[in-house]
């Protein structure tokens, strides 16, 4: 189990406060990662759990769909710890509006932060792995990656954009020693789906038609997670690996 061992890397993880960010930092923390905690809102419980583990942590509180603070924030992580092995781009927002009635404002704000900061965070720490040599960025797409959904037109673009931007940096990177890859969560009980489990008859159609009969939970994404981030997955390049319960093999 040595190839899943992460003790000596550090890790970035980007809207680890809640929900699947504090998941994956949580796992990567077990597996033996020191964590730099990056979000909005506070990390407190996620950084008290990962100390738990008797691993480093360290959170920076920061907007990253302000673009101007990405430099500063990945400067930060640096002086923090002194190298960037793993860089989890999990941070995003949904914004839930039938297509015609789609807020331009609302467009642009998840396509500006699902999208664009995980561009130029991902450019920030590909520039210091190819230095390195080395690296594993992860990032966080969705079943919306291969599906339209409905009343997210927004976020369904965005997903799309990620799935295909793993692609494109893992076809430049590969031969630098550094492995892109995503994980697509299936239906997961978080803040995002909120608004959909309290709508009984949605909540029990998406339940019905997922064969693990349940929807997932945080902790279930970081395996995958410790997984991609780990010498386990060195050969891997580009993929999307879906983690939903088997909803898209239904």
């Amino acid at each position: 189990m040595n190839r899943f061992d992460l003790s000596g890397k550090t890790a970035i993880v980007t809207g680890s406060a809640r929900g699947l960010g504090q998941g994956i930092a949580i796992a990567l923390a077990e597996a033996g990662a020191d964590i730099v905690a990056v979000s909005m809102n506070t990390s407190a419980e996620t950084i008290e759990a990962i100390k738990g583990f008797g691993r480093k942590a360290s959170e920076i509180r920061v907007d990253l769909s302000d673009q101007s603070k990405l430099q500063q924030t990945f400067d930060q992580a640096l002086e923090l710890t002194g190298h960037v092995d793993i860089l989890v781009n999990n941070a995003g927002i949904i914004r839930r509006t039938p297509a015609k009635d789609h807020g331009v404002q609302d467009w642009l704000d998840v396509i500006d932060l699902n999208l664009n900061t995980v561009f130029l965070l991902s450019q920030l720490a590909g520039r210091h792995m190819i230095e390195r040599g080395s690296g594993k960025i992860i990032n966080i797409c969705s079943m919306l990656s291969y599906q339209g959904g409905i009343n997210v037109p927004g976020y369904t673009a965005s997903k799309h954009g990620v799935a295909g931007l793993t692609k494109a940096l893992a076809n430049e990177w590969a031969a630098s020693g550094i492995q892109v890859n995503g994980i697509a969560p299936g239906y997961i009980e978080t803040d995002n789906t909120a608004a959909i489990r309290q709508d009984e008859d949605r909540r029990t159609s998406i339940t019905d038609r997922i064969p693990a009969g349940r929807w997932g939970k945080p902790e279930d994404i970081g395996g995958p997670a410790v997984f991609l981030a780990s010498a386990a997955s060195d050969y891997m390049n580009g993929h999307v690996l879906c983690v939903d319960g088997g909803w898209m093999a239904r």
